[in-house]
């Protein structure tokens, strides 16, 4: 049991350090093929936004200590110990909480990503998995908690908190930007100046005269996104990204990066997409933004999220527009992101005839 054990970490540590791309047992390696090995592992795990291969990793870690400690091995998959682990994820225990739904099917995903990987398919439609699944979603069945939308009016407040120096510059060109063009907090932060500029780019921006066009790779593919210029200098994301790019004296590479502690110059390293969210925190408390909750209140109603909720809910355009703009295969998806629409403006009733 040890030794199998000890081969099947040796096997995760393998596949966590090169992504299982290696060279048939029968091929003698050369600098070659070694270059073309690590040129593989780079696109395999481009293959997925890197939040989600952290997310399956820990998703693989969770389950496979879970195994062990019931005395078991997770590997070759088992369906009815797949099945005991979800019970176990929506019941809950004295050491961690009962998940819902939605984040049990994400767990899911993740070991059957793994499983993949591995060369190995897991069946999630068999009974001991889709059957105990349906249960579960049947017994916890919650509506979803979506993040509040952060308004026009909002996010005037928020950028009119932030100082005048380098940083402040930065972060007022993030929000407002994150804001005009509804993006995710990990879009924003993954754009460089130009094309091909860094190779953990996922877009690039071109500024015209009339706005910017933000070329980028989402979730459905690459994707133009257009931003136009606002109608005043101090509320325009465009004005503010020229102001920080022209201050920070940045013409190539990432568009956003770290500063110096004093805020006066800009280093080189890209910024992490958890700064966007603190971001948004920390202005929302600094502001009048829901002023009349609690701190605690005000900082669980935010997130990166709300940016791009924010222009789903404010923008008084058509929305398919809207859902263009956003990236969404369908007017669902973006009905979903609009936290104050007229749900009555086409009433079916009235033309119907009654």
């Amino acid at each position: 049991m040890k030794d199998t054990m000890a081969d099947n970490e040796q096997d995760d540590k393998a596949l966590a350090d090169d992504g299982s791309i290696a060279l048939p047992a029968h091929v003698a390696g050369s600098g070659t093929l070694d270059r073309l090995v690590d040129t593989a592992l780079g696109y395999a795990k481009a293959a997925t936004a890197e939040n989600t291969n952290k997310a399956y990793a820990a998703d693989w870690k969770h389950f496979t200590r879970w195994c062990r400690m019931k005395g078991t091995e997770p590997l070759p998959p088992s369906t009815e110990m797949i099945g005991l682990y979800i019970t176990n994820l929506a019941a809950g225990d004295d050491k961690a909480p009962a998940l819902s739904p939605s984040t049990i099917e994400r767990r899911l995903s993740g070991l059957a990503w793994n499983y993949q990987q591995r060369g190995m398919s897991l069946d999630r439609k068999d009974r001991h998995i889709a059957t105990v699944l349906a249960g579960i979603k049947n017994s916890h069945f919650r509506p979803p908690v979506q993040k509040e939308a952060i308004l026009a009016e909002d996010i005037l407040a928020m950028v009119a908190t932030l100082p005048f120096d380098l940083r402040g510059m930065r972060d007022r060109a993030i929000l407002l930007m994150g804001y005009a063009g509804g993006f995710r907090r990990s879009e924003i932060v993954s754009l460089d100046v130009g094309k091909d500029d860094t190779i953990d780019s996922k877009g690039w921006i071109e500024i015209e005269k009339e706005g910017m066009v933000v070329t980028l790779s989402a979730k459905t593919g690459w994707r133009e996104v257009e931003i136009g210029r606002g109608s005043s200098k101090q509320t325009c994301p465009v004005h503010a990204l020229e102001q920080w790019l022209d201050f920070a004296k940045i013409d190539f590479g990432p568009l956003f990066v770290r500063t110096s502690r004093d805020g006066k110059r800009a280093l080189e390293a890209r910024l992490n997409d958890k700064h966007v969210a603190r971001l948004i925190k920390s202005t929302v408390l600094k502001s009048n933004v829901r002023s009349e909750l609690k701190e605690k209140e005000r900082l669980a109603l935010f997130s990166g999220h709300s940016l791009r909720a924010g222009l789903a809910s404010s923008a008084e355009v058509d929305e398919r527009y809207v859902q263009k703009h956003l990236g969404h295969a369908s007017a669902e998806m973006t009905r979903k992101y609009q936290r104050r629409r007229d749900r009555f403006r086409v009433n079916l009733t009235k033309a119907a005839g009654l």
